[in-house]
């Protein structure tokens, strides 16, 4: 065998683990900085949510005949044979063995899925579970002879070749009214106008499981070290390869363990440091995206004002003061970033309330209790939003912080990201005065 084969295969194998550790140790990451929204402040982007499944037509489980909104079921069958085999040694002499094979082989399997609903106490937003990473409980699980009526009556494929005739019945499924953890990319709904989880061909995140976050995230930690410390297992394996090889010739025993230990810790070095400053440049994309929906919803909120302006003129002729109070809120439309001196956007839910209480007339006008209604949900989405975004940005503050992501954070000039307090949105009051 060449000299080089050992440290090659080693070397390949080392690497191999080291991809899987990464891919890991990154989601683990995402995970752990992205902050819980609540079902009424989802945008557009990455979320995590946490809430009860909820159907309007759940399904009846096949197995275990639970009501859930996502159920798989899977039958194997045992199978055992004996196996003989034929070898020659050195000297010419043939001899014959035996032994005992056995296995299982799926004979049946099928489930069902569709889009449900995902509720905390904000609301209810939906979720569509196709090609999502789905974790659900273990709803039935058992093992049978043709004895027990299940061995047919709910798989009736025939006998396979070799088999014991034991079959083992198992689903998985996602019950209704189960607390789940949903990570995945929010977009908006093509029949309605509101945000929905779906598959993204730009995220490859997508979990729905019965699980916790904190269970997940031990989950890929876990990952991670096991490909990590099997990854120097492979390096190591090959330096003593590589040493068994040569222990005749003049090289020192040790050194192709030394050096394919030393290569491969530099490598997890590399690693590491690839993939944690990956996580920090996707913390802050997510930290500006938190902010994008600020001003998106205070966006939202401008675009109806002119609804504003156009039922109280509607109703009032006092143009003079109406427009005033117009001319007051319209300077509320701009927000700054947080520590930005900048327009006033304090909320104008509450002015269109004196001006509903003042003129009673204006209350039992269906269009405008529409729009105070639409004023009133938004100003709870620009509070949701800004809540996000403080969030986020106190997860990408503490990164900046913490060691050893401080050094790379420094290298990469981050600075730390000012929070938004309530005095941000609740400047100045606006004063509305129409004479009677």
């Amino acid at each position: 065998m060449p000299l080089f084969v050992p440290i090659l295969v080693g070397v390949v194998l080392g690497i191999a683990c080291l991809i899987f550790a990464s891919f890991n140790y990154y989601r683990k990451r995402i995970i752990d900085d992205l902050p819980t929204s609540k079902t009424s402040g989802v945008f557009i982007g990455l979320a995590e949510l946490k809430g009860t499944a909820e159907s309007e037509s759940p399904f009846t489980s096949y197995l275990g005949e639970v009501k859930c909104v996502q159920y798989h079921w899977e039958v194997d069958e045992e199978w055992r044979r004996l196996v003989t085999t034929t070898s020659t040694d050195a000297k010419g002499n043939t001899h014959v063995s035996t032994h005992v094979e056995t296995g299982w082989t799926r004979v049946g399997s099928g489930g069902e899925s569709q889009p449900f609903y995902i509720q905390d106490d904000m609301g209810i937003i939906r979720v569509v579970p196709e090609g999502a990473k789905i974790q659900g409980n273990e709803t039935f699980n058992k093992t049978v002879t043709p004895a027990d009526p299940l061995y047919h009556g709910k798989c009736g494929a025939g006998a396979i070749a070799n088999s014991t005739h034991h079959r083992r019945f198992k689903e998985t499924a996602i019950p209704l009214h189960a607390m789940l953890y949903v990570l995945g990319q929010a977009r908006e709904r093509e029949d309605v106008v509101a945000a929905e989880i779906a598959k993204s061909k730009n995220e490859s995140m997508f979990i729905i499981s019965t699980k916790s976050e904190k269970q997940i995230s031990r989950g890929y930690g876990i990952w991670w070290w096991v490909f990590v410390v099997l990854g120097l297992a492979f390096a190591l394996l090959g330096g003593a390869w590589r040493m068994v090889i040569t222990s005749n010739s003049s090289v020192v025993a040790w050194e192709p363990i030394m050096w394919m230990g030393v290569g491969y810790i530099g490598a997890l070095i590399l690693v590491w440091v690839w993939t944690t400053f990956n996580s920090l440049i996707g913390l802050r994309q997510r930290v500006k995206q938190g902010w994008s929906q600020v001003e998106v919803q205070l966006k939202r909120r401008y675009d109806l004002i002119p609804n504003l302006v156009q039922t109280v003129e509607g109703y009032r002729q006092h143009e003079r003061e109406t427009q005033t109070m117009v001319a007051e809120l319209r300077t509320q439309m701009t927000a700054t970033a947080p520590g930005v001196k900048g327009a006033d956007f304090k909320g104008v839910a509450p002015a269109l309330r004196i001006v509903g209480e003042k003129y009673p007339e204006l209350k039992a006008n269906e269009s405008f209790l529409k729009l105070q209604q639409a004023l009133s949900d938004t100003e709870n989405r620009i509070a949701l939003a800004r809540d996000y975004f403080n969030e986020i940005a106190t997860f990408y503050n503490t990164r900046l912080e913490i060691i050893p992501d401080r050094f790379l954070a420094a290298l990469a000039g981050m600075r730390q990201r000012q929070l938004m307090s309530a005095a941000d949105f609740e400047r100045a009051p606006v004063e509305v005065k129409l004479s009677s």
